[in-house]
């Protein structure tokens, strides 16, 4: 299941002395059964040896002193950059030929490289069991993290070709065609299908498998050119599906978000970065430490497409952001690393419609929103409407998100990535279903989450609606709120989802209690909307908002969803529209739904450096998509149907 990657983790494994690579092949004595990979293509030139599991699997590992003799035979990328590589492969058949399987690439997520076959990151099944049920597998430790020189022994081995190896940020130019050629090389070897080939990864992961669908049968070169993805030898080879967990379509976005993300309607490809976001201070850090504790980044000043260090710089100094460095930083990060752009066609990209499918994300990732995969689902569904595309959300990724061991949710999941990729890489299983399934979020985190619930669109899983509207003025002050609730609800320094602090009222911030649910309560799934005028005094001025689930009994308050919305300075005053990220959760009869808006989330967001605006917020009206059909036997009267 998805990790919490924002604190480093070094991990050495056993496995290396389990697969010596003197071990002999005995699956099939006497056969042609395959024993190594990359012949010729690791950094001595070596074969990477196959070692023999108990079961049969096969497994392979490129590292940099496994090799005989402890050779480097990590394996060479297109451009000479070493990389770890694991390699495993089903038990050697007894009369069919070895090789031409269907084959998953499995990408680990930031801080994570693969330290095994039995890797459980990624959200679907482990490298092992793929390769019982027939599938090749493949994991990378991608370029500048783990032995692919991110950690320092590994830079010492090659330093000449590790120089320019730091993490190019899922650069397609990069990272993934680094997964390209070596696919490449393992269609030429017979090793792989070149029509049934699926990509599953977590996170940072994520985010490469993505761009591998919506790449399909293309590669990207070194000048941002679009080429047909062909092998070596001159194979035509295309992605066949691909299971995303927990990632981004809009990265800039999803570490700086402005606000101006709907769920109702198509994202253009500059709303997005313009206004300026506010940085998601806490996760920005964390995701940055981890990286210089754990990876190999570019120095500062090296690369500015991929100056990690210099960007998250100026994003921290804060407004105002028209600094050419941080124009080009989201230019680089909208272009080379954003797949709602590559879907959109932006920057002149020819469009394809992307390989099958299955985006998984929790609705209480604070680092990646579940609406960064609706965003791109939208999108998908506007452009390619019969192609097949499925939507999985549970209480679940990174923090907040409870992970909960005993619900069905991550059992589902995994079963639901084996489905679709039986079905649309192996070519064996039945169609599966193609629609939108939703866990709504639960606590305390040791009971099981609420659904499933299921429904042909994302659009229909919520048939109804509760509609708040009130009039008078409230004014949100820069420096309003209370720090200590805040701090509670922060996904690094904070807890998980059902974290809970005190409900009496924040000063300085527009807070809204709407009436207890009558009944049986309402069942939020989706994106809350918030409707308001507002009027602007000072500078940068912006919105953190939450919806919280006041209990009475307690005297306490839970997050349920949060946002951040940028006030455009060029256009400050009048009716603002906006979202809260997506959820999942019951409204209890007794329990008060509330809306708070304040002007300062620290450390969640970048506290302004518009220390003095105020924001007064009239006419406000706030819509929450519920689960519950408007006129149905035992549905609360409050339920109406959406609003057009």
């Amino acid at each position: 299941m998805a990790r919490i990657l924002l604190v480093a983790t070094l991990m050495v494994t056993a496995l290396l002395s389990a697969c010596d690579a003197d071990q002999p092949s005995t699956a099939n004595p006497g056969s042609t059964a395959r024993n190594g990979v990359f012949a010729g293509n690791t950094m001595s030139g070596a074969v990477i040896p196959c070692a023999t599991q108990e079961d049969g699997v096969r497994v392979c590992i490129g590292d940099m002193d496994n090799g005989p003799d402890s050779a480097d035979i990590r394996f060479r990328s297109f451009d000479g950059q070493p990389l770890f590589v694991i390699i495993t492969l089903p038990p050697a058949p007894t009369s069919a030929a070895d090789g031409n399987y269907p084959f998953v690439v499995q990408s680990h997520g930031w801080g994570a490289p693969p330290t095994s076959p039995d890797d459980t990151q990624y959200g679907g099944p482990t490298a092992l069991e793929w390769a019982r049920d027939g599938y090749a597998v493949m994991q990378f430790a991608a370029r500048g993290w783990g032995s692919s020189c991110g950690a320092p022994a590994s830079r010492l081995v090659n330093s000449t070709a590790c120089l320019n190896g730091y993490s190019r940020i899922d650069d397609y130019r990069y990272e993934i065609r680094d997964i390209q050629h070596a696919i490449g090389l393992l269609v030429d070897e017979g090793v792989v299908d070149p029509g049934r080939i699926g990509a599953n990864g977590e996170s940072y992961g994520a985010g490469a498998s993505l761009a591998l669908a919506t790449l399909k049968n293309r590669i990207m070169d070194i000048d941002g050119s679009l080429l047909p993805w062909i092998s070596p030898m001159g194979t035509p080879i295309s992605l066949a599906a691909a299971a995303p967990f927990a990632g981004w379509s809009d990265f800039a976005y999803a570490m700086r978000p402005n606000g101006r993300t709907l769920d109702s309607e198509i994202t253009s490809t500059t709303a997005n970065l313009t206004p300026a976001g506010i940085q998601k201070l806490s996760i920005n850090a964390g995701l940055y430490l981890t990286a210089t504790l754990g990876a190999y980044i570019a120095p500062p000043g090296i690369n500015p497409e991929a100056d990690l260090t210099r960007w998250l710089a100026q994003a921290t100094v804060g407004e105002p952001y028209d600094q050419p460095l941080d124009q080009a930083a989201l230019e680089v990060l909208a272009k080379y690393r954003s797949t709602y752009y590559l879907l959109a066609g932006a920057y002149g990209f020819d469009q394809v419609e992307p390989a099958p499918l299955f985006l998984a994300n929790g609705f209480t990732d604070d680092v990646f929103a579940a609406d960064e995969y609706v965003r791109y689902y939208n999108l998908h569904q506007s452009l390619y409407p019969a192609a097949p595309i499925s939507l999985f959300f549970f209480d679940g990724g990174h923090q907040r998100g409870n992970n909960k061991a005993v619900d069905a949710e991550q059992v589902r999941l995994a079963g639901r990535i084996k489905s679709f990729f039986d079905h649309y890489v192996k070519g064996s299983g039945e169609p599966p279903p193609l629609n939108v399934t939703a866990f709504a979020q639960t606590c305390p985190a040791d009971i099981p989450s609420l659904g499933p619930f299921s429904a042909p669109t994302w659009d229909a899983l919520s048939p109804g609606e509760v509609v708040f509207r009130s009039a008078p003025a409230q004014t949100i002050l820069s420096l309003g709120g209370d720090p200590t609730v805040s701090l509670s609800f922060d996904p690094v320094g904070g807890g998980l989802a059902c974290t809970t602090a005190a409900a009496t009222t924040e000063p300085g911030i527009a807070s809204y209690d709407l009436p207890t649910p009558t009944g049986g309560g309402y069942t939020l799934l989706g994106a809350p909307v918030v409707v308001a005028d507002l009027n602007v005094i000072g500078q940068f001025a912006y919105i953190a908002a939450r919806l919280v689930d006041v209990d009475p009994g307690t005297g306490t308050k839970t997050l349920v969803a949060r946002s951040l919305y940028r006030i455009d300075p060029a256009d400050p005053n009048g009716r603002h529209t906006f979202q809260l990220y997506s959820n999942g959760w019951h409204f209890a009869p007794g329990h008060i739904p509330r809306l708070e808006l304040l002007g300062k989330d620290a450390p969640y967001a970048r506290p302004s450096n518009g220390l003095a605006f105020s924001i007064s917020v009239s006419d406000l009206e706030l819509r929450l998509p519920v689960h519950e059909t408007p006129g149905a036997p035992g549905t609360p009267a409050e339920v109406i149907p959406p609003s057009p």
